[in-house]
């Protein structure tokens, strides 16, 4: 993560307000000369954000446009696997043996994010883990790329990638860095936790008090970062994840949710053919599902924290392998 020294001897001050709406496709080069929607974006953010207009003109010079992002994104969805196939993907014993060294490594670290947010270590650990693989796998496209391409050649979610690219380009002022050395993901996610720009403006945290916020090379911002993602999405300290259910009768499936969200009681589905492995309170609401696993139907109950887990990837099955993970690295591990 380069600071603002290069930033600033490369481009214009974060400073001041320019009327370039009439130069700016004239002094545009590259990919996104001449573009109406790049004259319009840098007149918005000189307008709105006191951005320096020449500034943006030679952010905008340098970005590409990239076609295997655009090939990314467009390709047609996979088939949905099932759990069977989904669980080994992401728990294997390579990443629970690097989630057990990561863990070490970091260990006081861990034991401070979990001690002021409330979230245990090990689930940090696992979403650092499912997401980049500890840091292997952190993204190789410039992010001003990857926004720039989304948000002006990407139709479909044009609007929703302009503003991740406004988000990067405030984080970049905010962090005195150069945002042209920062990379992240075809998307635009960024660093060990895969933050969006949103969420990085929004809940990553300086966690060693060194002044700037580094998700990238910097594990214990990461660490931090993460915990105070799920604290602020609700995780509740030392609270349940799942409870595992038995189910009999033929109204089981009526009691399947719709979505993530914990629309379901615990009573409204015992009232189904429902029954908990553990003692819940019939007013708790879940996100009731079925995964199909490798010995058939699995049926569970999610609880809050389950639905703190979906609030960083609106998958149930993204939420199971994190908290399936999180177990293994505890049993890796040999602690309590």
């Amino acid at each position: 993560m380069q600071v603002m020294r290069g930033w600033a001897t490369r481009y214009a001050p974060w400073v001041g307000l320019v009327s370039i709406l009439g130069t700016v496709q004239e002094a545009l080069a590259g990919d996104y000369e001449g573009s109406p929607q790049v004259a319009e974006f840098v007149g918005e953010m000189t307008r709105d954000y006191g951005f320096a207009g020449e500034q943006l003109m030679g952010v905008f010079r340098d970005a590409e446009r990239k076609q295997s992002i655009l090939d990314a994104i467009s390709k047609p969805a996979e088939r949905v696997k099932q759990w069977s196939e989904y669980r080994p993907m992401f728990i294997t014993d390579a990443r629970i043996a690097r989630g057990v060294d990561f863990w070490r490594q970091h260990e006081a670290v861990l034991a401070r994010a979990e001690q002021e947010y409330g979230v245990p270590a090990q689930v940090i650990v696992s979403i650092i883990g499912v997401e980049t693989f500890f840091g292997r796998n952190t993204g190789n496209f410039r992010v001003i790329d990857a926004l720039s391409t989304l948000g002006f050649d990407y139709p479909p979610r044009a609007e929703f990638f302009r503003k991740e690219l406004r988000e990067f380009l405030l984080l970049a002022r905010e962090e005195q860095v150069d945002p042209m050395t920062l990379k992240g993901s075809y998307a635009g996610a960024m660093g060990l936790p895969q933050f969006m720009p949103s969420s990085f403006r929004a809940y990553a945290v300086d966690f060693d008090g060194d002044g700037h916020i580094n998700i990238w090379t910097n594990p214990d911002d990461a660490i931090g970062s993460v915990a105070s993602y799920f604290k602020r999405h609700g995780w509740g300290a030392g609270e349940p994840v799942v409870s595992r259910a038995d189910v009999r009768g033929d109204q089981v499936d009526e009691g399947l949710t719709a979505g993530i969200e914990p629309t379901k009681t615990v009573g409204e589905l015992r009232a189904l053919g429902w029954s908990s492995h553990d003692a819940l309170r019939d007013d708790m609401p879940v996100t009731a599902f079925r995964l199909e696993g490798d010995n058939g139907s699995e049926y569970w109950m999610g609880l809050k924290n389950f639905y703190a887990i979906t609030r960083y990837n609106r998958s149930v099955m993204y939420a199971m392998a994190v908290h399936q993970l999180s177990e293994q690295l505890v049993q890796a591990r040999g602690v309590k």
